[in-house]
């Protein structure tokens, strides 16, 4: 690797040991992303002068970053586009995760999956999850070590892709990547829910039954702090303007799949990850008629399955267009 790129990559992101524990989370990310007064574990891939597009994947509830930044790695280089593209997978440890790798204190860690919905870390500092985004990409603007940067890809599978789905609609706008002219897209794979933006749903409930139905992260009451106050009108003018592609497993139907979200909120937008992505595109689709930037692409043969749906042809399409 050209060594001022080794020197950017040390600075950014660090290094450190790959852990592993028989339970949590088998594998710690070995990168280290500086945020002042708190790290990010990251896994980052290799790099070259040349980067044109950074793919941010987001893993799910495992927490298991480096096995996506692998499945993401393995689709830039199926798809001729791993001599542009820079692979970096954040990885959002629990307390669990901490205690059992016996981790610095350092270290961002969350409640559970609390980081899923945008929540504030519980230490060393409370910091959203959508706000460490925020920061990856205020990195990413830097035309001094990108100069050749074009686009963003931001990508998730399952539980990853809420988190994708969520930030599309709360994350904050990023100038310096605006006027750099630096594109930046969002790729959902097989998410068990969205978040919508009024108390319309597909499936007939009793709203008595089910009371939280439209609280964050399935819709928008009781926002996290991260929203800034902003108003649901905001709010969804701004995601139907973002370039996104809902990605799904034609086969990801099993209403009773073990990893599937099957409370109340989550059964009223469908029985499956498939049914509740088309019927979620149709809402959209329905309240803004006259056009979307964004598109719903099927992986034929294709289940719960995140490397297969990122290294699928439509896959690579997805990411790589």
């Amino acid at each position: 690797m050209h060594t001022r790129w080794l020197l950017v990559f040390a600075l950014l992101f660090g290094s450190a040991n790959l852990l592993a524990a028989e339970h949590g989370v088998k594998v710690i990310s070995p990168g280290r992303l500086n945020l002042g007064d708190s790290e990010l574990a990251v896994g980052v891939s290799q790099s070259s002068p040349q980067i044109q597009r950074v793919l941010i994947v987001i893993h799910g509830r495992l927490r298991n970053a480096e096995t996506y930044r692998q499945s993401a790695e393995k689709a830039a280089e199926q798809a001729g586009q791993s001599a542009t593209t820079l692979v970096i997978a954040p990885q959002f440890l629990n307390e669990s995760d901490i205690a059992r790798h016996q981790l610095p204190d350092s270290l961002l860690h969350w409640r559970g999956d609390d980081w899923m919905a945008g929540d504030l870390s519980i230490g060393p500092n409370p910091l959203s999850s959508f706000a460490v985004l925020d920061k990856i990409l205020e990195r990413l603007s830097d035309r001094q070590q990108f100069p050749t940067l074009k686009e963003i890809v931001i990508a998730g599978h399952s539980g990853g892709a809420q988190v994708v789905q969520r930030y599309a609609l709360l994350g904050h706008d990023q100038p310096a990547l605006q006027s750099a002219g630096v594109s930046v897209r969002y790729v959902i794979a097989n998410p068990s829910s969205y978040a919508y933006f009024d108390e319309q749903r597909p499936v007939p409930f009793n709203v008595a039954h089910c009371p939280g139905f439209n609280d964050w992260k399935y819709g928008l009451l009781k926002l996290p702090d991260y929203a800034n106050g902003q108003t649901a009108q905001q709010l969804e003018q701004g995601y139907v303007q973002r370039n996104i592609t809902y990605l799904l497993g034609q086969r990801d139907t099993n209403p009773h799949h073990p990893a599937l979200d099957r409370s109340c909120a989550a059964e009223t937008q469908g029985a499956s990850r498939l049914v509740r992505g088309h019927q979620y595109v149709d809402y959209l689709q329905q309240r803004h008629p006259e056009g979307l930037n964004q598109r719903l692409i099927e992986v034929p043969g294709v289940g719960h399955n995140g490397d297969k749906m990122f290294t699928s042809p439509e896959g690579q399409k997805a990411l790589f267009q």
